[in-house]
């Protein structure tokens, strides 16, 4: 799974309608560069490749522009995507980082749901982890290797239940409620919150 095309796809939405370099813009100002390692060749690169796979519709704006908008199957791309990015456990930090910036695109009990899940998993490898270091045998070094395994499974895990405790007592505008980022197509608005 691509951050890039998650990302890509998210600010597409966002705006209903949008170029290149608009999406671009809207990346690095999130840091998306930093964090995801997003670069201007790739935006563009999964721009077309979203494009060529129906994802995303074009439309030429003279001069030399292109705008892209999300097609029905984009949509479901889209949601897909952003779904599995916080609901599944990745080794790639930069898809979860993806899911949060997009995080309000969610409605607050989909996103705690989501959030669920992951913790399940985490817990499952954290305790996995746990077993592989307590049974292991020889040689003996190999058990800092499920030890930190574990380690990093546990500091997730509590990550992920501070943020649904964030969630449940309100934290963040999500989506339907007064001051999220709004449904899709609607960051035009200048009245209406953007992301992040």
């Amino acid at each position: 799974m691509s951050a890039t095309r998650l990302l890509v796809l998210g600010v597409v939405r966002g705006y209903g309608s949008a170029h290149g370099y608009l999406v671009g813009t809207d990346l690095v100002a999130w840091g998306a560069d930093e964090w995801a390692n997003v670069k201007w060749g790739s935006i563009y690169h999964a721009l077309k490749q979203l494009a060529k796979e129906g994802f995303l519709s074009e439309s030429l704006v003279p001069p030399a522009r292109t705008d892209y908008r999300l097609t029905d199957q984009g949509e479901a791309e889209y949601l897909r995507l952003l779904r599995d990015a916080v609901r599944l456990p990745d080794v790639r930090p930069d898809m979860l980082g993806a899911g949060l910036a997009l995080l309000p695109s969610l409605t607050r009990e989909e996103a705690i749901g989501l959030l669920k899940q992951r913790l399940e998993v985490l817990e499952g490898r954290r305790d996995s982890a746990h077993d592989l270091r307590e049974s292991w045998g020889r040689p003996a070094h190999v058990k800092e290797l499920f030890g930190l395994w574990e380690h990093t499974a546990a500091g997730d895990v509590a990550w992920t239940l501070g943020l649904i405790g964030r969630l449940e007592s309100g934290a963040y505008p999500m989506m339907g409620e007064p001051e999220s980022p709004g449904p899709a197509g609607s960051w035009h608005d200048p009245s209406l919150a953007r992301f992040p």
